[in-house]
């Protein structure tokens, strides 16, 4: 995967968020649990707001991006991805999206470091780290519903 410009980047991160909308709003019509559908309606929306942030962002923006750095909590790094589908409960959601995260981060992560393009490097460093915050939220309550309750 090449990248030539910041608006390559731009197109294929809008791109990835579209996806996840969709992945989101699709499992939470078919999800049977209402706290499920409340969680993954809530994923949607942050995806949303992610898309509506990388629409926003200009290269002139870019020199102002100042990365809040964030916390790797690895929980879900240990589990075992469950295939999605209208069964799946609360804790298999939830390792699901983290995963997904976690895919997104590696991406990003490989994109930065690949780059000669000091601008593109701290865009996908950017994006990595908003991915980090999602994977951070879902662990947190992954923690919070799951571990809590073992």
């Amino acid at each position: 995967m090449e990248f030539n410009n910041f608006e390559d980047v731009i197109k294929f991160a809008i791109a990835r968020e579209e996806d996840a909308v969709e992945a989101y709003g699709s499992m939470s019509e078919k999800a049977k649990s209402p706290g499920l559908r409340e969680l993954l309606l809530e994923l949607q929306e942050e995806e949303k707001n992610h898309k509506k942030l990388l629409v926003e962002l200009t290269s002139q923006k870019i020199a102002s991006l100042k990365p809040e750095r964030v916390i790797d909590l690895k929980i879900s790094d240990y589990l075992v991805e469950e295939p999605t589908g209208p069964e799946m409960n609360f804790q298999d959601l939830l390792i699901f999206a983290a995963k997904k995260e976690q895919s997104a981060i590696e991406l990003y992560t490989k994109l930065k470091n690949s780059s000669d393009d000091a601008d593109l490097q701290k865009l996908f460093d950017f994006m990595a780290e908003q991915e980090k915050a999602h994977k951070y939220k879902l662990e947190v309550k992954y923690e919070e519903h799951v571990l809590e309750e073992d």
